[in-house]
């Protein structure tokens, strides 16, 4: 055996080796730049009211106005007042027509019909002419039987009939100004008027007649003649 050579020279370089296993994970790197903005997220929802604003300032005044057309309105007004009054009497004849439909009398002549509003007989003569009639004048004993019947199923005690002796004391006339014919039908000692106060004329629900005074306020009884 002989003695050890000497040490040779560096040989080259070898294959590079496989990759070793993963190193531990390193430190957190510094913050990069700020990037691009992104894309536009969707609307969100709408947030409440906000506080009312401060009152602006006053505007400019607008242009002058053209000249308006004359209204002539008074006789507008009376036109629609004269509407209002010719409605309210119709009303009031209707009432009438229809409460005289309900409880009318008649003979082959006439209608006769209790007007149940408390009235003087001025005032009672008035309403049965502007109805177009005129307070009930009983002529004969078939009329006059007629009213009483009536007066006293309506549950009345009396009411005025058109006869007075307004004119001259103690000479009665029907409502038409004619003088009491061969009919009359006076209670027992009526007419009696020594004070010279009851120039009117009402009959009572058994049918005889009473003067009284012409100021009292009872219901009366109207007549209409019949169309022909």
């Amino acid at each position: 055996e002989g003695d050890e050579g000497e040490k040779g020279d560096r040989g080259e370089v070898g294959k590079q080796g496989k990759v070793g296993p993963k190193g531990p994970k390193g430190n957190k790197g510094p913050a990069g730049d700020v990037g691009d903005q992104g894309m536009l997220g969707k609307i969100g929802p709408i947030g409440g009211k906000g506080d009312k604003g401060a009152k602006g300032l006053p505007g400019v005044s607008g242009k002058k106005g053209k000249a308006g057309t004359v209204c002539d309105c008074g006789r507008y007004r009376r036109f629609v007042g004269q509407l209002n009054i010719n409605v309210a009497r119709l009303n009031t004849s209707i009432k009438f027509v229809k409460n005289v439909i309900a409880g009318i009398r008649e003979t082959d002549e006439k209608f006769y019909y209790i007007v149940k509003e408390e009235k003087n007989y001025r005032e009672a003569l008035i309403h049965c002419r502007d109805r177009g009639g005129s307070l009930a004048m009983p002529k004969d004993e078939a009329t006059n039987a007629l009213i009483a019947d009536y007066i006293s199923s309506s549950g009345l005690f009396r009411a005025f009939i058109g006869l007075n002796d307004m004119e001259r004391e103690g000479q009665f006339v029907y409502a038409d100004n004619s003088p009491l014919q061969n009919y009359s039908n006076w209670k027992q000692g009526e007419p009696h008027d020594p004070a010279g106060h009851e120039d009117c004329v009402e009959m009572l629900s058994t049918g005889e007649w009473n003067d009284s005074e012409c100021q009292v306020t009872i219901y009366f009884v109207c007549e209409f003649l019949k169309k022909k």
